[in-house]
This record gives structure tokens, C-alpha cells and sequence, in this order.
């Protein structure tokens, strides 16, 4: 949603703005041409294939842009580290990449057989194979049920128990069979592999997703300035709550109990809310990109 994301963000000459979700530098690109000639922005990414990728593209922007690989949960004190202060607006497009997606060894997919990774930072923490191989029986029910939303979560994970029993499970094709193969044929999805929500789960625990969203949705907004903007895309419920239930509390004003006849809290909201349902891919542009059928935009303005 690259108009949306403009239109809603307003960058502008001289700003400072941050994109919490770096990827191949699209909305980056964007965001630096519309903030010329002396806007700046800085890139967060975990993934230093896609921090390679976007500073490639962005080089013509020079030292108006600049690549921190990491989190972007940690952007307080990596900005701060360099100087940065506060910002004038910032994006996250959650989730993972179409590039992620895309690369089979990555172990996002199940398109091609590859390892059962699912790393975002390959160089740390637990894979999915890992986890599969690992996790009891209660706790891979849990994590697929809370994550990945699948009523037959408890099936699935006893499925997965007895495959380990005979060997490790650590291609994406082997687990996708796996979880195919304890779904009721009837009560497939008709546009959703069957294994698709347990691949969801299982990404979203090994990156720390929401955890991460939380902790750096709250930080952004605390960096920006006055009359700056925040957008964020989200691709499934889990993360639109978060987003939904911040953006709703902080601009939020008084919160005492509706019996107290004056207020006594001192609590003022903290932004306005711009988008008061969530903004959608256009009909033309799921056409052209049909990962964006699921995609929600939120964006608030600090006060």
C-alpha cells in the first residue's frame, strides 16, 4: 500500500523518520524521496541479506539513509547510541518479507523442501526444527493454537510427536505432510494450505513477533515529536489487536471509573488515532499482489 502508507505518514523536507521493518527498502524509498532534499531516514532489519539488499538500492540517497541491523524493539537505544532523539514519523510493515518467503532455505515456505529454519537473524536463537523436536505435546498444541489459530491444534501436535518418534523432523515438506495428514480432509480451508496456520505459529515463536511488536510499537510512538506520524501494516489478527488495543489506549483520555463525578486520574491521550477502521489493499493491487488481501493499515498522530 504504497500511496496509503504516503498519505498517511505525510512525510516531509527535513524530517527524520524510521522504518522499523526494513525489508528491500520499498517503503523506504518512498519515505526519502517525498522527505528530500535533506529528509533522513533510518532502516531497522534483522535480516542482513535484506539490510545488503535495501542499502543497495538506497545508496543513491547517501547519508540521508542509513541500515541498523537489529530489532526494532531495540530502537530507543540504538537510535539513542547515534544521537536520535525523537522522529518526525515511522512505518512498520510486519511479518515477514515476499523475499523471505520466496528464498526455500530460509524455511518460511513450504513451496520447495528446505531446512526448518525460520529465522529472521540467522544468527541467533532457537530454529523450527528446534522447536518441533523439543516442545512437548501441551506446548506445541498451545503455541499452534494461540498462534496460529487452528482448532486442530492438538491433533497437529500429536501428529508431530509420533513423527519425531522415528526420526527428527527438519524439512519444511516433511513437517507440511505431517500437519496435512492430521487435518480432516473436509475441513480444509479452500484458499489456505492445511499447514499453513502452523507454519505461522511456529515463525511467530521462533522471532519473538508480538513480543517484539509490543515492546517496539510503544517505543515509536514515544519517539515521535509532536504532530509526527506512525503507520503499521499488519498481516493477521494477532498483530492488528496489538496494534488496534495500543493505538485505542493511548488515545485514550481520562480513565477513571465512570462513577467518579471529576476525574482524578490526570491520564490525557497521547495520540490521535488517524484510521478509524483499518485501511485495505485496493481491489487492483491484490490483483497484482495477492499477499496483500490480508494486509490491515493503522496510523495515529502524536499530540
Amino acid at each position: 500500500m504504497p500511496a496509503e502508507v504516503l498519505e498517511y505518514l505525510a512525510p516531509r523536507p527535513g524530517g527524520t523518520y524510521l522504518d522499523g521493518t526494513l525489508g528491500g527498502g520499498g517503503h523506504a524509498s518512498l519515505i526519502l524521496e517525498a522527505c528530500g532534499p535533506d529528509g533522513r531516514l533510518f532502516g531497522f532489519d534483522r535480516d542482513m541479506t535484506a539490510i545488503g539488499a535495501a542499502s543497495a538500492r538506497l545508496a543513491t540517497f547517501a547519508d540521508r539513509f542509513r541500515a541498523l541491523c537489529g530489532n526494532f524493539a531495540d530502537m530507543e537505544g540504538v537510535l539513542g547510541s547515534i544521537g536520535v532523539a525523537s522522529i518526525d514519523g515511522f512505518i512498520l510493515d510486519l511479518g515477514v518479507s515476499s523475499h523471505q518467503l520466496d528464498t526455500a532455505e530460509r524455511g518460511f515456505s513450504f513451496q520447495k523442501d528446505a531446512p526448518l529454519d525460520m529465522r529472521m537473524d540467522r544468527g541467533r536463537g532457537e530454529t523450527a526444527a528446534d522447536l518441533v523436536n523439543r516442545l512437548s505435546h501441551g506446548e506445541l498444541a498451545r503455541i499452534i493454537r494461540e498462534y496460529g489459530e487452528d482448532r486442530w491444534a492438538g491433533r497437529i501436535a500429536s501428529r508431530i510427536c509420533e513423527a519425531r518418534e522415528t526420526g527428527e523432523i527438519s524439512g519444511t515438506l516433511h513437517l507440511a505432510e505431517i500437519v496435512k495428514g492430521a487435518i480432516p480432509r473436509k475441513a480444509w480451508e479452500e484458499r489456505i494450505h492445511p499447514a499453513t496456520r502452523t507454519f505461522q505459529a511456529l515463525r511467530i515463536v521462533v522471532n519473538d513477533e508480538l513480543g517484539s511488536l509490543e515492546i517496539g510499537l510503544a517505543a515509536a510512538v514515544r519517539l515521535l515529536r509532536p504532530g509526527g506520524r506512525g503507520v503499521v501494516i499488519s498481516f493477521h489478527s494477532l498483530e492488528d489487536r496489538i496494534v488496534k488495543q495500543m493505538f485505542r489506549r493511548l488515545s485514550t483520555g481520562c480513565i477513571c471509573p465512570k462513577e467518579l463525578p471529576v476525574c482524578s486520574c490526570g491520564h490525557r491521550p497521547e495520540v490521535r488515532v488517524l484510521t478509524s477502521r483499518p485501511v485495505l489493499a485496493t481491489e487492483d493491487e491484490v490483483a497484482q499482489n495477492p499477499r496483500s488481501r490480508s494486509a490491515k493499515l493503522r496510523a495515529v498522530e502524536k499530540l
